[in-house]
Protein backbone atom coordinates (compact mmCIF):
# COMPACT_ATOMS: atom_id res chain seq x y z
CA UNK A 1 0.00 0.00 0.00
CA UNK A 2 2.82 2.35 0.95
CA UNK A 3 4.58 1.55 -2.34
CA UNK A 4 1.39 2.35 -4.30
CA UNK A 5 0.96 5.72 -2.55
CA UNK A 6 4.57 6.67 -3.31
CA UNK A 7 4.14 5.63 -6.95
CA UNK A 8 0.92 7.65 -7.25
CA UNK A 9 2.63 10.70 -5.69
CA UNK A 10 5.51 10.47 -8.16
CA UNK A 11 3.08 10.05 -11.04
CA UNK A 12 1.20 13.21 -10.05
CA UNK A 13 4.47 15.14 -9.87
CA UNK A 14 5.53 14.03 -13.32
CA UNK A 15 2.20 14.56 -15.09
CA UNK A 16 1.54 18.30 -15.77
CA UNK A 17 -1.80 19.75 -14.81
CA UNK A 18 -4.33 20.61 -17.47
CA UNK A 19 -3.73 24.31 -16.83
CA UNK A 20 0.02 23.89 -17.20
CA UNK A 21 -0.48 22.25 -20.62
CA UNK A 22 -2.58 25.12 -21.94
CA UNK A 23 -1.00 27.68 -24.24
CA UNK A 24 -2.66 30.67 -25.89
CA UNK A 25 -1.41 32.25 -29.09
CA UNK A 26 -2.52 35.78 -29.99
CA UNK A 27 -1.92 36.79 -33.61
CA UNK A 28 -2.36 40.50 -34.18
CA UNK A 29 -1.94 43.23 -36.76
CA UNK A 30 -0.85 46.87 -36.57
CA UNK A 31 0.68 49.17 -33.99
CA UNK A 32 -1.27 52.05 -32.47
CA UNK A 33 -4.92 53.01 -32.41
CA UNK A 34 -5.42 52.52 -36.18
CA UNK A 35 -7.46 55.69 -36.74
CA UNK A 36 -6.69 58.05 -39.63
CA UNK A 37 -3.38 57.96 -41.46
CA UNK A 38 -1.11 54.95 -41.17
CA UNK A 39 2.45 56.30 -41.24
CA UNK A 40 3.87 53.11 -42.75
CA UNK A 41 0.94 53.04 -45.15
CA UNK A 42 1.81 56.58 -46.25
CA UNK A 43 5.39 55.42 -46.76
CA UNK A 44 4.09 52.56 -48.90
CA UNK A 45 1.91 54.83 -51.04
CA UNK A 46 4.80 57.30 -51.50
CA UNK A 47 7.09 54.43 -52.50
CA UNK A 48 4.52 53.52 -55.16
CA UNK A 49 4.54 57.03 -56.62
CA UNK A 50 1.54 58.61 -54.90
CA UNK A 51 1.74 62.26 -53.83
CA UNK A 52 0.90 63.65 -50.42
CA UNK A 53 -2.47 65.02 -51.51
CA UNK A 54 -3.57 61.56 -52.64
CA UNK A 55 -2.27 60.02 -49.40
CA UNK A 56 -4.13 62.47 -47.18
CA UNK A 57 -7.30 62.16 -49.26
CA UNK A 58 -7.20 58.38 -48.89
CA UNK A 59 -6.87 58.28 -45.12
CA UNK A 60 -9.13 61.28 -44.37
CA UNK A 61 -12.19 60.54 -46.49
CA UNK A 62 -13.90 63.47 -48.18
CA UNK A 63 -11.39 66.10 -47.02
CA UNK A 64 -9.61 68.81 -49.01
CA UNK A 65 -6.34 70.71 -48.54
CA UNK A 66 -6.62 74.35 -47.48
CA UNK A 67 -4.08 77.04 -46.61
CA UNK A 68 -3.97 79.03 -43.38
CA UNK A 69 -4.46 82.78 -43.56
CA UNK A 70 -1.94 84.44 -41.27
CA UNK A 71 0.44 83.04 -38.68
CA UNK A 72 -0.79 80.64 -36.02
CA UNK A 73 1.10 80.34 -32.73
CA UNK A 74 1.12 77.08 -30.77
CA UNK A 75 2.37 76.55 -27.23
CA UNK A 76 4.11 73.29 -26.34
CA UNK A 77 4.82 72.14 -22.80
CA UNK A 78 8.58 71.46 -22.70
CA UNK A 79 9.11 70.78 -19.02
CA UNK A 80 7.45 70.83 -15.61
CA UNK A 81 10.14 71.90 -13.18
CA UNK A 82 10.13 71.56 -9.43
CA UNK A 83 12.74 74.32 -9.23
CA UNK A 84 14.08 77.14 -11.37
CA UNK A 85 13.94 76.99 -15.18
CA UNK A 86 17.30 77.91 -16.70
CA UNK A 87 17.52 79.47 -20.18
CA UNK A 88 19.85 81.31 -22.52
CA UNK A 89 19.79 82.86 -26.00
CA UNK A 90 17.21 85.48 -24.99
CA UNK A 91 17.72 89.19 -25.64
CA UNK A 92 14.71 90.31 -23.59
CA UNK A 93 12.42 89.13 -20.82
CA UNK A 94 9.94 90.86 -18.53
CA UNK A 95 10.69 94.25 -20.06
CA UNK A 96 14.44 93.92 -19.48
CA UNK A 97 17.18 93.74 -22.09
CA UNK A 98 19.32 90.62 -21.70
CA UNK A 99 22.66 89.40 -22.98
CA UNK A 100 21.83 86.51 -25.36
CA UNK A 101 25.18 84.92 -24.54
CA UNK A 102 24.43 84.63 -20.84
CA UNK A 103 22.24 82.27 -18.82
CA UNK A 104 19.26 83.31 -16.70
CA UNK A 105 16.61 81.62 -14.59
CA UNK A 106 12.89 81.79 -13.99
CA UNK A 107 12.07 81.45 -10.29
CA UNK A 108 8.65 81.02 -8.73
CA UNK A 109 7.57 83.37 -5.95
CA UNK A 110 4.06 82.50 -4.81
CA UNK A 111 1.82 82.78 -7.88
CA UNK A 112 4.34 84.96 -9.72
CA UNK A 113 7.56 84.38 -11.65
CA UNK A 114 10.79 86.24 -11.03
CA UNK A 115 13.62 86.75 -13.54
CA UNK A 116 16.99 85.99 -11.99
CA UNK A 117 20.61 85.87 -13.07
CA UNK A 118 22.29 82.48 -13.23
CA UNK A 119 23.82 83.32 -9.85
CA UNK A 120 20.40 83.86 -8.27
CA UNK A 121 20.25 87.67 -8.26
CA UNK A 122 16.74 89.09 -8.79
CA UNK A 123 16.45 91.14 -11.99
CA UNK A 124 12.72 91.68 -12.44
CA UNK A 125 9.33 90.55 -11.20
CA UNK A 126 7.38 89.23 -14.19
CA UNK A 127 3.93 88.78 -12.70
CA UNK A 128 2.07 85.61 -13.67
CA UNK A 129 4.28 84.75 -16.65
CA UNK A 130 7.86 85.21 -17.77
CA UNK A 131 8.32 85.53 -21.52
CA UNK A 132 11.86 85.36 -22.92
CA UNK A 133 12.68 85.85 -26.60
CA UNK A 134 15.74 86.32 -28.76
CA UNK A 135 16.75 86.16 -32.41
CA UNK A 136 14.22 83.50 -33.32
CA UNK A 137 15.33 80.81 -30.87
CA UNK A 138 16.03 80.17 -27.21
CA UNK A 139 17.77 77.42 -25.24
CA UNK A 140 15.83 75.88 -22.39
CA UNK A 141 17.67 73.64 -19.92
CA UNK A 142 20.32 72.93 -22.55
CA UNK A 143 18.01 72.22 -25.52
CA UNK A 144 17.38 74.75 -28.29
CA UNK A 145 13.93 75.67 -29.61
CA UNK A 146 12.62 78.05 -32.21
CA UNK A 147 10.38 80.85 -30.99
CA UNK A 148 10.08 82.06 -27.39
CA UNK A 149 10.07 80.67 -23.88
CA UNK A 150 7.14 81.24 -21.54
CA UNK A 151 7.32 80.18 -17.89
CA UNK A 152 4.38 80.28 -15.50
CA UNK A 153 3.36 78.69 -12.21
CA UNK A 154 1.65 75.32 -12.43
CA UNK A 155 -1.85 74.98 -11.07
CA UNK A 156 -1.13 71.63 -9.43
CA UNK A 157 1.97 71.89 -7.25
CA UNK A 158 3.35 74.69 -5.10
CA UNK A 159 6.80 75.79 -6.22
CA UNK A 160 6.71 74.17 -9.66
CA UNK A 161 6.78 75.86 -13.06
CA UNK A 162 5.61 75.04 -16.58
CA UNK A 163 8.21 75.77 -19.26
CA UNK A 164 6.42 76.39 -22.55
CA UNK A 165 7.77 76.88 -26.08
CA UNK A 166 5.63 79.41 -28.02
CA UNK A 167 6.25 79.44 -31.78
CA UNK A 168 4.58 79.62 -35.22
CA UNK A 169 2.97 76.34 -36.23
CA UNK A 170 5.19 75.83 -39.29
CA UNK A 171 8.30 76.10 -37.13
CA UNK A 172 6.74 73.70 -34.64
CA UNK A 173 6.03 71.13 -37.37
CA UNK A 174 9.73 71.18 -38.35
CA UNK A 175 10.40 69.73 -34.90
CA UNK A 176 7.67 67.11 -35.29
CA UNK A 177 8.13 65.52 -38.74
CA UNK A 178 11.46 63.68 -38.19
CA UNK A 179 10.28 62.51 -34.77
CA UNK A 180 7.13 60.96 -36.23
CA UNK A 181 8.41 59.68 -39.61
CA UNK A 182 12.01 58.66 -40.45
CA UNK A 183 13.85 61.43 -42.31
CA UNK A 184 14.96 58.91 -44.95
CA UNK A 185 11.39 58.28 -46.14
CA UNK A 186 10.18 59.58 -49.54
CA UNK A 187 9.32 63.27 -49.65
CA UNK A 188 5.61 62.61 -50.30
CA UNK A 189 5.35 60.61 -47.05
CA UNK A 190 7.06 63.41 -45.10
CA UNK A 191 4.82 66.02 -46.74
CA UNK A 192 1.75 64.01 -45.72
CA UNK A 193 3.14 63.86 -42.18
CA UNK A 194 3.79 67.61 -42.18
CA UNK A 195 0.25 68.51 -43.23
CA UNK A 196 -1.27 65.98 -40.81
CA UNK A 197 0.93 67.24 -37.95
CA UNK A 198 0.04 70.87 -38.67
CA UNK A 199 -3.66 70.05 -38.84
CA UNK A 200 -3.55 67.94 -35.67
CA UNK A 201 -1.76 70.67 -33.73
CA UNK A 202 -4.41 73.26 -34.61
CA UNK A 203 -7.46 71.00 -34.18
CA UNK A 204 -6.69 69.12 -30.95
CA UNK A 205 -5.17 71.65 -28.57
CA UNK A 206 -5.43 70.41 -24.98
CA UNK A 207 -5.82 73.81 -23.34
CA UNK A 208 -3.52 73.18 -20.37
CA UNK A 209 -1.99 75.58 -17.89
CA UNK A 210 -0.35 77.99 -20.37
CA UNK A 211 0.12 75.41 -23.15
CA UNK A 212 -1.84 73.86 -26.02
CA UNK A 213 0.15 70.71 -26.76
CA UNK A 214 2.30 68.06 -25.11
CA UNK A 215 5.71 67.24 -26.63
CA UNK A 216 5.02 63.50 -26.69
CA UNK A 217 2.42 60.97 -27.85
CA UNK A 218 -0.29 62.61 -25.75
CA UNK A 219 -0.25 65.12 -28.65
CA UNK A 220 2.58 64.33 -31.08
CA UNK A 221 6.33 63.95 -30.62
CA UNK A 222 8.18 67.29 -30.76
CA UNK A 223 11.93 67.59 -30.31
CA UNK A 224 12.74 71.22 -31.04
CA UNK A 225 15.48 72.64 -33.27
CA UNK A 226 18.08 69.98 -32.55
CA UNK A 227 15.80 67.19 -33.79
CA UNK A 228 15.07 68.79 -37.16
CA UNK A 229 16.20 67.19 -40.44
CA UNK A 230 16.80 68.73 -43.86
CA UNK A 231 14.25 66.44 -45.52
CA UNK A 232 11.67 67.18 -42.84
CA UNK A 233 12.15 70.92 -43.19
CA UNK A 234 11.76 70.56 -46.96
CA UNK A 235 8.48 68.75 -46.42
CA UNK A 236 7.28 71.51 -44.10
CA UNK A 237 8.26 74.38 -46.40
CA UNK A 238 6.83 72.80 -49.58
CA UNK A 239 3.49 72.45 -47.76
CA UNK A 240 3.74 75.74 -45.86
CA UNK A 241 0.49 76.63 -44.12
CA UNK A 242 -1.42 73.70 -45.63
CA UNK A 243 -3.99 71.89 -43.51
CA UNK A 244 -6.58 69.16 -44.00
CA UNK A 245 -10.10 70.64 -44.16
CA UNK A 246 -13.58 69.19 -43.75
CA UNK A 247 -16.80 71.19 -43.66
CA UNK A 248 -14.95 74.50 -43.47
CA UNK A 249 -12.91 73.48 -40.40
CA UNK A 250 -9.45 72.04 -39.85
CA UNK A 251 -9.78 68.28 -39.59
CA UNK A 252 -8.67 66.35 -36.51
CA UNK A 253 -6.02 64.30 -38.30
CA UNK A 254 -5.34 61.29 -36.11
CA UNK A 255 -2.47 59.07 -37.22
CA UNK A 256 -0.59 56.03 -35.92
CA UNK A 257 2.40 53.89 -36.90
CA UNK A 258 0.76 51.13 -38.92
CA UNK A 259 -2.69 49.69 -39.42
CA UNK A 260 -1.96 46.06 -40.21
CA UNK A 261 -3.75 46.40 -43.54
CA UNK A 262 -6.92 48.34 -42.69
CA UNK A 263 -7.56 51.47 -40.62
CA UNK A 264 -10.45 51.74 -38.16
CA UNK A 265 -13.43 54.08 -37.72
CA UNK A 266 -12.92 56.42 -34.78
CA UNK A 267 -16.10 55.48 -32.87
CA UNK A 268 -14.88 51.88 -32.63
CA UNK A 269 -11.62 52.95 -30.96
CA UNK A 270 -12.39 55.97 -28.78
CA UNK A 271 -16.10 55.17 -28.23
CA UNK A 272 -17.30 58.66 -29.15
CA UNK A 273 -19.51 59.78 -32.05
CA UNK A 274 -18.63 58.88 -35.65
CA UNK A 275 -16.55 61.39 -37.64
CA UNK A 276 -17.24 61.38 -41.41
CA UNK A 277 -13.59 61.64 -42.45
CA UNK A 278 -12.23 59.20 -39.83
CA UNK A 279 -13.65 55.95 -41.21
CA UNK A 280 -11.83 52.69 -41.73
CA UNK A 281 -10.24 52.27 -45.17
CA UNK A 282 -8.04 49.59 -46.78
CA UNK A 283 -4.31 50.13 -46.28
CA UNK A 284 -2.67 48.01 -48.98
CA UNK A 285 0.94 49.22 -48.65
CA UNK A 286 1.35 48.96 -44.89
CA UNK A 287 3.41 45.76 -45.12
CA UNK A 288 6.83 47.36 -44.51
CA UNK A 289 5.87 47.95 -40.88
CA UNK A 290 7.72 45.55 -38.55
CA UNK A 291 4.46 45.15 -36.62
CA UNK A 292 2.20 44.66 -39.63
CA UNK A 293 1.67 41.15 -38.17
CA UNK A 294 2.81 40.05 -34.71
CA UNK A 295 2.37 37.19 -32.25
CA UNK A 296 2.15 36.93 -28.46
CA UNK A 297 2.10 33.67 -26.52
CA UNK A 298 0.86 33.03 -22.98
CA UNK A 299 0.52 30.03 -20.74
CA UNK A 300 -2.98 29.41 -19.45
CA UNK A 301 -1.98 30.63 -16.00
CA UNK A 302 -0.32 33.79 -17.33
CA UNK A 303 -3.28 34.76 -19.51
CA UNK A 304 -5.73 34.21 -16.63
CA UNK A 305 -3.53 36.38 -14.42
CA UNK A 306 -3.31 39.19 -17.00
CA UNK A 307 -7.09 39.20 -17.40
CA UNK A 308 -7.71 38.81 -13.68
CA UNK A 309 -9.35 42.23 -13.24
CA UNK A 310 -12.00 41.30 -15.83
CA UNK A 311 -12.18 37.52 -15.42
CA UNK A 312 -14.19 35.33 -13.02
CA UNK A 313 -11.94 32.39 -12.15
CA UNK A 314 -9.58 30.69 -14.62
CA UNK A 315 -9.94 31.46 -18.32
CA UNK A 316 -11.71 28.77 -20.35
CA UNK A 317 -12.58 30.59 -23.56
CA UNK A 318 -12.45 34.00 -25.27
CA UNK A 319 -15.17 34.90 -27.77
CA UNK A 320 -14.97 38.13 -29.75
CA UNK A 321 -18.54 39.41 -29.95
CA UNK A 322 -18.10 42.66 -31.86
CA UNK A 323 -15.44 43.88 -34.28
CA UNK A 324 -14.93 47.10 -36.17
CA UNK A 325 -14.35 47.51 -39.89
CA UNK A 326 -10.65 46.62 -39.72
CA UNK A 327 -11.62 44.27 -37.84
CA UNK A 328 -10.31 45.50 -34.46
CA UNK A 329 -11.98 44.14 -31.34
CA UNK A 330 -14.70 46.30 -29.83
CA UNK A 331 -16.14 43.79 -27.34
CA UNK A 332 -15.27 40.27 -26.24
CA UNK A 333 -16.71 37.76 -23.77
CA UNK A 334 -14.52 35.94 -21.26
CA UNK A 335 -15.67 32.52 -20.12
CA UNK A 336 -14.11 31.77 -16.75
CA UNK A 337 -14.37 28.85 -14.36
CA UNK A 338 -16.49 31.07 -12.10
CA UNK A 339 -18.71 32.82 -14.64
CA UNK A 340 -19.00 34.89 -17.81
CA UNK A 341 -17.83 38.51 -18.12
CA UNK A 342 -17.44 41.14 -20.86
CA UNK A 343 -14.35 43.14 -21.76
CA UNK A 344 -13.88 46.07 -24.13
CA UNK A 345 -11.27 45.98 -26.87
CA UNK A 346 -9.10 48.71 -25.35
CA UNK A 347 -9.18 46.98 -21.97
CA UNK A 348 -8.19 43.69 -23.58
CA UNK A 349 -5.28 45.31 -25.44
CA UNK A 350 -4.04 47.03 -22.29
CA UNK A 351 -4.31 43.92 -20.13
CA UNK A 352 -2.33 41.82 -22.59
CA UNK A 353 0.24 44.49 -23.44
CA UNK A 354 -0.72 44.03 -27.10
CA UNK A 355 0.39 46.36 -29.88
CA UNK A 356 -3.11 46.87 -31.27
CA UNK A 357 -6.73 45.69 -30.90
CA UNK A 358 -6.76 43.67 -34.11
CA UNK A 359 -6.30 40.23 -32.53
CA UNK A 360 -7.26 36.59 -32.99
CA UNK A 361 -6.98 33.99 -30.23
CA UNK A 362 -6.09 30.31 -30.48
CA UNK A 363 -5.89 27.87 -27.60
CA UNK A 364 -3.52 24.89 -27.61
CA UNK A 365 -3.43 21.96 -25.19
CA UNK A 366 -0.19 20.01 -25.24
CA UNK A 367 0.66 21.56 -28.61
CA UNK A 368 -2.66 20.69 -30.28
CA UNK A 369 -5.21 23.32 -31.24
CA UNK A 370 -8.48 23.15 -29.34
CA UNK A 371 -11.25 22.47 -31.82
CA UNK A 372 -8.84 21.30 -34.53
CA UNK A 373 -6.49 23.35 -36.66
CA UNK A 374 -3.25 21.46 -36.09
CA UNK A 375 -0.08 22.81 -34.51
CA UNK A 376 0.85 26.28 -33.31
CA UNK A 377 1.58 28.77 -36.11
CA UNK A 378 5.19 29.91 -36.57
CA UNK A 379 6.08 33.40 -35.34
CA UNK A 380 5.75 36.30 -37.81
CA UNK A 381 8.72 38.30 -39.04
CA UNK A 382 10.88 40.43 -36.74
CA UNK A 383 9.05 43.03 -34.71
CA UNK A 384 10.38 46.28 -33.29
CA UNK A 385 8.99 49.39 -31.64
CA UNK A 386 8.17 52.10 -34.15
CA UNK A 387 6.26 55.34 -33.95
CA UNK A 388 3.05 55.40 -31.95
Amino acid sequence: MRFRLIALFLFLLLVPSAQAGVRWVVVGHGFGHGVGMSQYGAYGYASHGKGYRFILGHYYSGTTIGTLSGARIVRVLIDVSGGDVGFSGASSACGKSLDAGRSYAAHRVGRSVQLRSSGGKAIANCGGKLRAAGAGQVSIEGSTYRGALEVLPTAEAAGSLNAVNALPVDQYVKGVVPNESPASWPLAALQAQAVAARSYALSTQVGGNGFDLYPDTRSQVYGGLESEATSGNQAVMTTKGQVVMYGGKIAETFFSACSGGHTESIQNVFFGPPVPYLVGVPDPYDGACPLHTWKLTFSGRDLSAKLGAYLDGQLKRIVVTKRGTSPRIIWATLYGSGGVTKIRGDQLQSALGAYDRWMDFREFVNGKAVGGGGKEPPPPGPAGGVGR
